[in-house]
């Protein structure tokens, strides 16, 4: 709500009470004076009053977290746990050295030359507006003497003569609000880029998703940095302003009357101490806002993409319970925001209203003593104003600046977690053993004694002596595996749940390193950025991992967001899919011995082909072709879903796959036919599987029992031909 201003004992001009600010973004009120309304206050004709912070806190809610993708669901980043719904504030000097850690890059990156000029040109408009305020203040003493004088003709030529100054000046408040949002904007989008890159390089994403290292990471890429740029921006011109201001009006208040300055600089400075002990808890309660506002809104997206589910379980009641609870926790912590708003609110409501009066009682003695004129006290109550709003900075806009810490707080915790130097990220490097994956030249090995030897050109994958540990509680999966895979020597790997199956598949990744060992993938030579004699290269990115032939097939296939031409292409060809995703050029037929090479990306007939052999071609009358738009993981039965990731695999041709029970939605017609085609098709798999039906497609098998004790060094695996196996065996430990 806005305060209204209070006439005073003169005659004044007064204008309709206006923001002093335009608000970069919806979550945090600006620190920068900008508008008209603001304009008029800076050209000196009237105090319009500050926004009400505590309006444009209530406004908060309407800020969510951006949509959580599918494969965040399960991960952990639920609403806060008791241990986490306080959280201790964060000092002054933490904050400013993440302000400048996360400010900093974009002013020395590769648009350094366009980011200076542009923020040279607003601070050149914003000492521009200071002063045509300043020139402003005089024109109102003249003008308000005028008045006093009954001067009609020297009212009529001072009416003019502001009327004129407006037009030439108000342009120049208008162009620098404009200069420094559109500057506001380029920052945003490097920063986005910036933080997306190394959110999605090495796999940062899936270590923060996997082990609920942070919360929201979506929300602080996409509310966070907006929120970020406007605001740094608008404290920093804010700041200047201030300086400017201060300098350009001293003088002018100093010289009318110096008890006026001292009774200024004590006021601002009390108020400023009185203001930080009464909102001193603002800036965690802002922090906590953001998390649990965006930990509803997960919950929320979950029930969305999950609703077959929750129907067919009858768990409306129990999701309805948690979603409420969840927006308990954001309510009860609005609340507690509230009143700490309104505490504050009590002091800076009278400390507004007071300062409209303070200066004019102030100097009003002189002017009834005959020493000063009318126009003089007008005056001096503009540069008091503009002195006290440069003084009050604090004041004014304490609960944007708490706002705005938490912002800075929440951006510096994600990009200490993106640099590795969060505790839970820097503790996994302390670990000096880890688990070595390598792609190696079939050509030519070296030898333990240090000689060149010709590799078996069959052989596909080697294990070393692995044993795996869960990243975060140690506890051992396996312990000491070692075995070989040569070319069409299909791997079927069973045991009980929770054994690390699954694990071992993420360790054959990349994406678990825990432990110890080595996993050696023999490639062509085409394939090494290196191919020298005795040539290997150490795992760096899942794209590399795919480059060298080796491709992943999940029990729940990932859907991409685009048209049944990308499902078929992703993720080979993801990266091309934009730049012609008409590609009707008939690309190379690789055959087995070609296993691993890239082909060039698939003509339609080819993608229409693929559908046919996994006997998904009814799919396409259905959705009017290739390059219809739909939400696939909706409009596809899980069965489906699956066949058509089979699809992506006969398209890629790789070397070597690897499959999370990617047939368990399948009927046993279709998983036979799916597996007699990826065979045909020269590729090796590895498969994670329960069904006894799988034993005729494999040639060998891994059984996993559960390692019981922790920390315990008793190999808890046994590899065998799948010949040897008994229909009715269920575990070779079972003896």
């Amino acid at each position: 709500m806005q305060l209204p201003t209070t006439p005073i004992c003169f005659p004044s001009i007064k204008l309709p009470a206006l923001p002093l600010l335009l608000q970069p973004s919806p979550r945090l009120a600006s620190a920068s004076a900008s508008g008209p309304g603001s304009a008029a206050r800076r050209l000196g004709l009237g105090l319009p009053t500050p926004p009400s912070v505590a309006s444009a806190m209530r406004r908060r809610g309407r800020r969510r977290a951006a949509p959580t993708s599918r494969a965040a669901a399960g991960s952990g980043e639920a609403a806060a746990p008791d241990s986490q719904e306080k959280r201790d504030g964060t000092d002054l000097k933490t904050l400013a050295t993440r302000f400048w850690k996360v400010a900093a890059p974009y002013w020395w990156s590769e648009d350094k030359t366009q980011a200076r000029l542009r923020l040279a040109a607003v601070f050149a408009l914003t000492l521009g507006t200071t002063g045509i305020s300043v020139g402003f203040n005089f024109l109102g003493r003249d003008f308000y003497n005028a008045l006093a004088d009954k001067d009609q003709e020297k009212f009529t030529q001072q009416l003019l003569y502001y009327l004129g100054a407006f037009a030439g000046g108000i342009p120049f408040f208008v162009l620098r609000d404009y200069a420094k949002e559109t500057l506001s904007l380029r920052w945003r989008s490097w920063m986005t880029s910036y933080y997306m890159k190394r959110y999605f390089n090495n796999r940062t994403f899936y270590k923060i998703q996997s082990q609920s290292i942070i919360d929201n990471p979506d929300q602080r890429i996409n509310d966070d940095l907006s929120a970020f740029t406007g605001t740094a921006l608008a404290f920093s011109l804010t700041l200047f302003n201030a300086a400017v201001d201060l300098i350009s009006f001293s003088n002018i208040l100093y010289g009318i009357y110096p008890p006026l300055f001292i009774v200024l600089v004590v006021y601002s400075l009390g108020g400023t101490a009185i203001s930080v002990v009464l909102g001193k808890n603002l800036v965690n309660l802002n922090f906590m806002q953001e998390k649990k506002e965006a930990d509803f809104r997960y919950g929320l997206v979950r029930v969305r993409e999950n609703a077959e589910s929750i129907a067919f379980y009858g768990g409306e009641e129990n999701e309805l319970q948690l979603l409420l609870d969840r927006f308990r926790r954001a309510f009860d912590n609005l609340s507690e925001l509230l009143i700490a708003s309104r505490n504050l609110e009590f002091f800076t409501s009278g400390y507004r209203y007071l300062i409209q009066i303070l200066p004019a009682a102030v100097v009003a003695p002189m002017y009834f003593s005959g020493k000063i004129e009318f126009g003089v006290i007008n005056q001096s109550v503009s540069a008091f104003n503009h002195i006290l709003s440069d003084f009050s900075l604090i004041v004014f806009q304490f609960q944007s600046i708490s706002a705005f810490s938490a912002v800075i707080d929440r951006l510096g915790e994600f990009d200490d977690l993106l640099d590795g130097n969060e505790s839970s990220l820097s503790s996994q490097n302390d670990t000096v053993d880890e688990i070595n994956i390598i792609f190696k030249s079939r050509s030519s090995a070296v030898s333990s004694n240090g000689s060149l030897t010709q590799s078996d050109p069959c052989m596909v994958l080697e294990i070393l002596n692995l044993t795996l540990i869960t990243p975060r509680s140690g506890n051992v999966l396996i312990t000491d595996l070692t075995l070989e895979l040569k070319e069409k020597d299909h791997l079927l790997v069973m045991g009980p749940s929770g054994s690390g199956k699954t694990s071992l598949l993420r360790a054959l990744a990349g994406l678990w390193t825990s432990g110890t060992g080595d996993i050696i993938y023999h490639v062509r030579d085409s394939m090494l950025q290196n191919a020298n004699v005795g040539s290997e290269e150490v795992l760096q990115s899942s794209k590399q991992r795919r480059d060298n032939g080796i491709f992943f097939v999940p029990q729940r296939p990932y859907m991409v967001l685009g048209t049944l031409r990308q499902q078929l292409l992703y993720p080979t060809w993801s990266e091309d899919v934009h730049h012609s995703p008409n590609n009707d050029a008939e690309s190379t037929v690789v055959t087995s011995e070609g296993v691993g090479a890239k082909p060039e990306m698939p003509s339609t007939a080819e993608l229409v082909r693929v559908l046919e052999v996994v006997r998904l071609s009814y799919i396409l009358p259905r959705f009017n072709g290739l390059d219809s738009m739909h939400d696939w993981a909706s409009v596809l039965s899980l069965g489906e879903q699956q066949r058509l990731a089979f699809a992506r695999l006969l398209l890629a041709k790789p070397t070597l796959v690897l499959l999370d029970e990617s047939t368990s939605a399948l009927d046993e017609a279709n998983e036979a036919h799916l597996y007699s085609q990826i065979e045909a098709a020269g590729i090796t798999y590895i498969s994670i599987g329960h069904r006894k039906t799988l034993h005729k497609f494999h040639n060998k098998a891994l059984y996993i029992s559960k390692s019981e004790l922790a920390g315990s060094t008793l190999r808890n695996w046994e590899l065998k031909p799948t010949s040897q196996i008994s229909a009715e065996e269920s575990s070779p430990f079972s003896s």
